[in-house]
């Protein structure tokens, strides 16, 4: 059965943290991009995460080619870290709807970072759309906050 992410960590993922995508190609070569908002799915069982178009074309590829990928939140003021593991299910061009998640997302996170000092007027600027929207299946849930239980599943 495939994991649920649970109560607290629902509202985590979408509270504006830092997201990084990582994916591979064929031949095992990491990449890695910085995401641009996320929301989970009513069943709690898949992620869709959200890539600028513009940066996104390796990640593409890759997820085209084998499907596998990983989600990493990271909140800055205290490194609260989770990763998200598992296969892209769903490839597709943001929508309106999606459009209103990725620019809620901008909005907190560069409120995120003000709080650890990165001043509005640099952050506001992140491009965030066109983007693509990826919908994950997640196989695996694992803490990564540095610390002994770094690495241990959810």
């Amino acid at each position: 059965m495939a994991p649920r992410v649970p109560d607290g960590l629902v509202e985590f993922i979408e509270s504006g943290v830092s997201i990084l995508l990582g994916t591979r190609d064929d031949d095992l070569v990491p990449e890695a991009m910085r995401a641009c908002g996320a929301v989970v799915d009513q069943t709690r069982t898949r992620l869709t995460v959200y890539a600028h178009t513009r940066v996104a074309e390796r990640t593409l590829a890759n997820l085209r080619a084998n499907r596998q990928m990983a989600v990493t939140f990271s909140r800055a003021i205290d490194h609260h870290t989770v990763q998200l593991k598992g296969e892209c299910v769903e490839m597709r061009e943001a929508d309106a709807r999606d459009d209103a998640i990725v620019d809620t997302y901008k909005s907190r996170f560069v409120e995120q970072l003000y709080i650890v000092g990165m001043p509005r007027s640099i952050t506001s600027r992140f491009c965030v759309r066109p983007a693509w929207a990826l919908t994950l299946a997640i196989a695996d849930i694992f803490v990564q906050t540095p610390g002994p239980g770094a690495g241990a599943r959810m």
